[in-house]
C-alpha cells in the first residue's frame, strides 16, 4: 500500500512537468502542423461538412501554451468523450435490462432493479460505491496526464498523439500485473499505419454518435417527449440528471438548498453592514 501510493505520489509531481510555460516554440515543431491535421481528420470523418469550426477553437491560444498544444489538448478532449461516451451507451442498455445476481455490498443488499431505469439505479447505490467509481477514474485521468511514469514523460499539448493512453508497466512491475487498456493482448502491434488511420476515424465518428445517443437517452428520461423516437423506451426520471452524487449532496456537510440559503443570508447581511 505504501509503495503503490509512493507510485501515485511521484505520478503527481511528473504531472507538474505540463504545468503552463512560455516554451511554445517546440510544439509547433513536435505536433507537425497540428491544424493540417485537424482539418485532415475533419475531411476524412465527414466529407460532407468537412473542416467545421463555427467557434474558432483551433485558433484559439489555452493557457497561453500555443495554437498547437490548444490542439492537441481539443482532439484528446474529444477522444476522451467519445470513448466515455461509447461505455455510457453501451452501459445505458446493458443495465436497463440486466444486472448482477449477487449481492451488492457485503451486507447483502441486492443491485438495483432494471425496471427503475439507470439514473435512478445510481442514486439507488451506496456513496461509498461512488467514490470507489470516481477515485478509479481520477486515477486514471493521473497516470494519462503523467505519461503512466515515464522516464521521458510526453504530453498530448506537446508532442504526444492525443488519444493514446499510457501502458500500465510501471504499474505492473512494481504494484500487481494488470492489463493495458488499448491493446490489453498485443494483438494490433503489426497493424499497419493506413489501417490505424482509418480505424481511428471510425473512432471519432463513433464516440461523437454515442455523445448524442447518450444524451438523447438521457433527456427522454428527464422530459418525457423530448426524444419522439425514444419515447417507447424511455424511463421517466425526476431527479437532478446531471448530479454525480445525490440532488441533495455537497461537499459542505448539509443539503445544497440549505447551504444556497444559508450563503444568501450572509450575503444580505454583508450588503446591509455595507450600506449601514
Amino acid at each position: 500500500m505504501k509503495f503503490t501510493t509512493s507510485i501515485f505520489l511521484s505520478l503527481a509531481a511528473s504531472v507538474t512537468a505540463f504545468a503552463p510555460t512560455q516554451q511554445r516554440g517546440l510544439s509547433s515543431v513536435v505536433l507537425n502542423d497540428a491544424k493540417s491535421d485537424l482539418e485532415s481528420i475533419a475531411t476524412a470523418s465527414n466529407p460532407t461538412i468537412n473542416y467545421y469550426d463555427p467557434l474558432s477553437l483551433a485558433d484559439a491560444d489555452f493557457w497561453d501554451q500555443g495554437n498547437e498544444a490548444t490542439i492537441g489538448f481539443l482532439r484528446q478532449s474529444e477522444l476522451k468523450h467519445g470513448r466515455v461516451a461509447m461505455a455510457a451507451f453501451v452501459g445505458y442498455c446493458v443495465q436497463s435490462n440486466f444486472h448482477w445476481p449477487w449481492a451488492m455490498t457485503q451486507a447483502g443488499d441486492p443491485f438495483p432493479a432494471t425496471e427503475i431505469g439507470p439514473e435512478a439505479q445510481w442514486d439507488a447505490i451506496p456513496s461509498a460505491a461512488k467514490w470507489q467509481i470516481f477515485t478509479i477514474i481520477a486515477a486514471l485521468e493521473l497516470w494519462d496526464e503523467a505519461d503512466g511514469g515515464a522516464d521521458n514523460p510526453s504530453h498530448y499539448m506537446t508532442g504526444r498523439q492525443p488519444g493514446k493512453y499510457p501502458t500500465f508497466q510501471l504499474f505492473r512491475d512494481n504494484v500487481h500485473w494488470v492489463l493495458d487498456l488499448y491493446d490489453p493482448f498485443g494483438l494490433f502491434g503489426k497493424m499497419s499505419q493506413e489501417k490505424k488511420d482509418k480505424r481511428l476515424i471510425m473512432e471519432i465518428n463513433n464516440g461523437r454518435l454515442a455523445m448524442i445517443g447518450i444524451f438523447g437517452f438521457l433527456a427522454a428520461d428527464a422530459v418525457p417527449g423530448s426524444v419522439p423516437a425514444l419515447t417507447s423506451f424511455a424511463t421517466p426520471y425526476d431527479g437532478d440528471i446531471m448530479a454525480p452524487f445525490a440532488s441533495d449532496f455537497t461537499l459542505f456537510g448539509a443539503p445544497a438548498a440549505e447551504v444556497a440559503v444559508t450563503a444568501a443570508a450572509v450575503v444580505a447581511q454583508v450588503a446591509d453592514t455595507v450600506s449601514e
